[in-house]
């Protein structure tokens, strides 16, 4: 962990944000460390925009990321400045060799973010926007994202990227979204340009750029609602699903909160753990299923609904629970009767976490109320009865009802 700031430390690394108007836009103090630094560090793009400015040993960033990290670390003590776009500190290098640094090491002058500059000329107010990287990252991570009304920021990984966007919106039925596309912010060559998603951006679209996206009011069907229980017809399965109000119940049980891990045993269609992954920030979900057809559907499910960082493991429980991080919640909803599962899901639940077992078969039920007899909690049954033809008439036909234990484990277990 990083030592209490120490006031009288002088920093030896410091980490400089460069706009595209490069020189013009460094401060006098900013300007003399870039000069007076042993070594310089930084893209290419970033070092052609302040030279001829560094006296020292210029260092062009390697590839891979990490490996320029390590190099700046094995400098402590010599005068280095890294250079960065726009604030170091969001989506960029400064958090990255902060967690290696104790307080007082590192000095940061950033400049106006690329987020901000863009905000400033489309007029949006920063606070009410999504900030979403797609550098590195799939861009399905936008879709919970993507509301009525919505105004969202996205970082674009290429000159590729705002068509690919505006191809993937038109799939998702938003194609009349306003995109605008912004290019060298802040620069001599600043360009925005806007266009429907429909339409598709430019031809000419510069590699650094982003993405403006103002979602109008009028596509409510094409978005995912922002609660628990979205329509079974959102996940491709074969029957083995939990269902939209069983599933509610249950994810209001877990009660998640965020950055919180939930293991999901026996995933089925993985919808328990992808609404759990949509629920709140940084939500994290294993889910162990052991048919592989069902393995890959809940990826594509979780790619779909804009949760592609889901873990999904190829394995049986109680076999395939070894090694996996700590557990925030625990839900089972498949093979409880198993033996082992429960025992070992519940030793491995963090104290203060939530187990959620649902049962359809008696022989779950009596396993279900061996559990809440030796940990206690409660059980619950579940009935849904929908509306369905009977002849020229209606009559509502009942799901199989569901056994519902929850529980959550002590602090002193």
């Amino acid at each position: 962990m990083p030592e209490p700031h120490n006031p009288e430390a002088t920093p030896w690394l410091s980490v400089i944000g460069v706009g595209e108007n490069g020189l013009d836009g460094l401060s006098s103090t900013a300007r003399t460390l870039i000069a007076q630094a042993e070594y310089v560090f930084g893209g290419a793009r970033h070092l052609g925009l302040v030279a001829p400015l560094p006296q020292g040993r210029c260092v062009a960033w390697p590839t891979p990321f990490s490996a320029g990290v390590q190099q700046v670390l094995a400098l402590r003590g010599h005068s280095v400045v890294v250079l960065a776009s726009g604030d170091p500190f969001f989506y960029g290098v400064g958090g990255v060799l902060a967690r290696s640094l104790e307080a007082g090491e590192m000095l940061c002058l950033p400049a106006p973010s690329s987020v901000a500059l863009a905000c400033a000329r489309l007029g949006w107010a920063q606070e009410q926007c999504h900030v979403v990287s797609v550098c590195g990252r799939p861009m399905a991570r936008l879709r919970p994202f993507l509301q009525p009304r919505a105004r969202l920021i996205v970082l674009s990984a290429d000159a590729q990227t705002p068509r690919e966007l505006a191809r993937w919106l038109v799939e998702l039925g938003l194609g009349t979204v306003r995109c605008s596309v912004m290019e060298a912010l802040g620069g001599p060559n600043e360009r925005c340009r806007s266009f429907m998603a429909k339409d598709g951006p430019p031809d000419d679209v510069a590699s650094l750029n982003l993405l403006a996206l103002d979602v109008p009011a009028e596509v409510t069907e094409a978005c995912l609602p922002r609660c628990s229980g979205l329509p079974d017809t959102c996940f491709e399965h074969d029957g083995q699903l939990t269902r939209q109000e069983i599933r509610a119940v249950t994810l209001s049980a877990l009660a998640p909160r965020a950055g919180e891990l939930l293991w999901d045993i026996g995933g089925g269609a993985g919808s328990v753990s992808i609404e759990w992954m949509l629920a709140a920030q940084g939500c994290r979900a294993i889910t162990l299923e052991s048919v592989p057809e069902r393995a890959a559907r809940i990826a594509r499910n979780a790619q779909a609904l804009g949760v592609p960082d889901l873990h999904v493991v190829q394995a049986r429980a109680p076999d395939g629970l070894g090694g996996l991080d700590t557990p925030d919640a625990v839900f089972v909803g498949g093979g409880a009767s198993r033996p082992g599962v429960l025992e070992q899901a519940w030793a491995a639940l963090r104290p203060g976490g939530r187990m959620v077992v649902n049962a359809v078969v008696v022989e779950t039920e009596a396993r279900l109320v061996q559990a809440m007899q030796e940990w206690g909690g409660r059980l619950t049954r579940l009935s849904v009865a929908r509306l369905d033809g009977v002849g020229g008439f209606h009559a509502f036909r009942p799901a199989m009802t569901v056994t519902q234990w929850v529980a959550s484990k002590p602090h002193s277990a």
